[in-house]
């Protein structure tokens, strides 16, 4: 059944710290096609193992482990912290080099690792950064996520 209201989080739910108008979240984040991907999740939900997938698929990395959000740009900007490195956690092998990365990129879509979907043609899910909204999925468990991101990060989602 489709939904044409689905609840917005605030971003803020996620967030530790703030800097100005800068969101610092426990998450790690991608981009694609220049297209920024934020992950969201507890610790050990996947946020790195996603990553790697999309790397792997060709992603550049933005950060691992904590990402900068500048609520203030128009689109928001995932921003890569000045003390971040090329490096990424693999959950029981180590620390790995993620190869080309990116400063920064405009977030266009954020997944949350925590909380599973429960519709086989889900409503868009959001999350709101003061009056704007990002497409939100609710994808915990979710079989090939990565190749399904990277699809939709490229060429788009069709609405409901």
């Amino acid at each position: 059944m489709m939904h044409p209201n689905p609840q917005t989080d605030a971003i803020d739910r996620w967030s530790t710290n703030r800097n100005g108008t800068a969101l610092w979240l426990h998450a790690t984040a991608v981009a694609v096609d220049g297209k920024g991907l934020l992950i969201l999740g507890a610790s050990g939900s996947g946020k790195s193992s996603l990553a790697i997938d999309l790397i792997s698929l060709g992603a550049l990395l933005i950060a691992d482990d904590g990402v900068w959000v500048e609520t203030a740009a128009d689109p928001a900007l995932l921003e890569r912290p000045k003390t971040a490195t090329d490096l990424i956690e693999a959950r029981n092998v180590g620390l790995i080099r993620a190869g080309m990365t990116l400063a920064a990129a405009p977030l266009v879509l954020a997944v949350d690792l925590d909380r599973a979907e429960t519709e086989r043609l889900p409503p868009i899910h959001s999350i709101a950064l003061g009056d704007r909204r990002i497409p939100l999925l609710h994808a915990a468990h979710q079989h090939r996520l990565a190749p399904t991101l990277h699809l939709m990060l490229r060429h788009g989602r069709a609405e409901p």
